[in-house]
């Protein structure tokens, strides 16, 4: 019996190996592609601060985000071409004739998977969000000087009776473009604009304000050049808030979430980019059963060139239906989590079937 385990055992080596393999070199591939693109659309920002060098690094610094979105696809392809491989030179057949199960197979190949999910749960919460605020903060304060903005993107936001729109906020925790307009019984009183706002460890220091005061049949209006700015933002939250959601970790996107419904604010949008990287074992756990169904199902006697394209379209639909999914979660008012269930469950049903049908 411990004999058959270590044949049992080398055998799933040696299939998690060749399907390992496959994913590195098509994980690879996909990211010297995506990188040569972006390059070559990058170089149009090349200017006197911002060399063609930079914009190189730049791209380089970006490689985990670019890393854990290619990570589905690679896992899919790649999966497909080691078992394709195998199944080519009919060592496949050779297994399923000594007994082989085709669950044990898929096992195999489940146990290589395993590994790229732990990796890309690590890379997306601890150091794609890092290397995205660096490389965006490294590139602007190339092209814009030091101090330059995180990000160019506004955000609105409310606390208690205030609306607050913030128009970027800086590597060293300046906010800038601040306007504050304050509300009684949903009659606006008061708008205040500042030039920016620091953070000087505890607390805001607004800076060149200008403040409006509305009454019944007049305006008031005067100029402070600073002032203290009571509020329970942190420079964390406001970087949250104008930073591009996708690129966020995990934690940081369930406190954003929670944050967001403590303001009775929709939080969908940052639900579901938690449900998607959080349920991502699932989903990759689907594509390998898509592709192991593909080697021993339907497409078992077509050349691996065509296995590869149903592979690519395979994936490419499996990521348009979470993203239609998304903005339909909102409209039709269902849980964002099932905007990731729906497609990973049909993806694990018809790769169970085809594997059930065949096996």
């Amino acid at each position: 019996m411990l004999h058959v385990l270590t044949i049992a055992d080398r055998l799933d080596r040696y299939i998690a190996r060749n399907v390992l393999a496959a994913i590195v070199v098509v994980q690879f591939v996909l990211l010297g592609l995506d990188i040569t693109i972006a390059y070559i659309d990058d170089l149009g920002d090349v200017q006197a601060g911002y060399t063609a060098l930079d914009a190189l690094i730049y791209l380089l610094m970006r490689t985990p985000w670019r890393f854990y979105q290619y990570a589905p696809v690679a896992v899919l392809i790649g999966a497909l071409i080691g078992l394709g491989s195998m199944a080519s030179s009919n060592e496949l057949t050779v297994m399923r004739a000594a007994g082989r199960s085709l669950a044990r197979i898929v096992w195999g190949v489940m146990k290589p998977v395993l590994v790229v999910v732990a990796v890309v749960l690590v890379v997306a919460e601890y150091v794609s969000p890092r290397t995205e605020q660096y490389a965006e903060a490294w590139r602007l304060e190339k092209m814009q000087g030091e101090g330059a903005m995180l990000t160019s993107r506004s955000g609105w936001q409310i606390e208690g009776d205030s609306v607050y729109r913030f128009g970027a906020i800086r590597a060293d925790n300046v906010v800038l473009d601040l306007t504050r307009y304050r509300f009684n019984d949903r009659q606006l009183v008061e708008a205040t604009h500042a030039q920016r706002a620091r953070w000087d460890g505890d607390a805001w220091q607004l800076e060149n304000i200008a403040t409006t005061r509305i009454f019944d049949n007049h305006t008031e209006s005067d100029q402070m050049a600073s002032m203290g700015w009571d509020t329970a933002f942190t420079p964390t939250q406001l970087e949250r808030l104008l930073r591009d959601i996708e690129s966020q970790a995990p934690s940081e996107l369930w406190a954003y979430a929670q944050f967001l419904e403590a303001q009775g604010l929709q939080n969908d949008q940052a639900l579901l980019y938690f449900w998607q990287k959080m349920l991502m074992p699932l989903t990759m756990g689907s594509l390998v059963l898509i592709a192991a169904s593909f080697v021993f199902g339907p497409l078992r006697t077509v050349a691996a060139g065509t296995r590869v394209f149903y592979g690519v379209v395979t994936g490419l639909s499996f990521k348009y239906v979470q993203d239609l999914l998304a903005p339909a979660s909102t409209i039709f008012g269902f849980s964002p989590v099932w905007a990731v269930l729906v497609p990973t469950l049909a993806c694990a049903g018809v790769g169970i079937y085809f594997l059930r049908r065949n096996g």
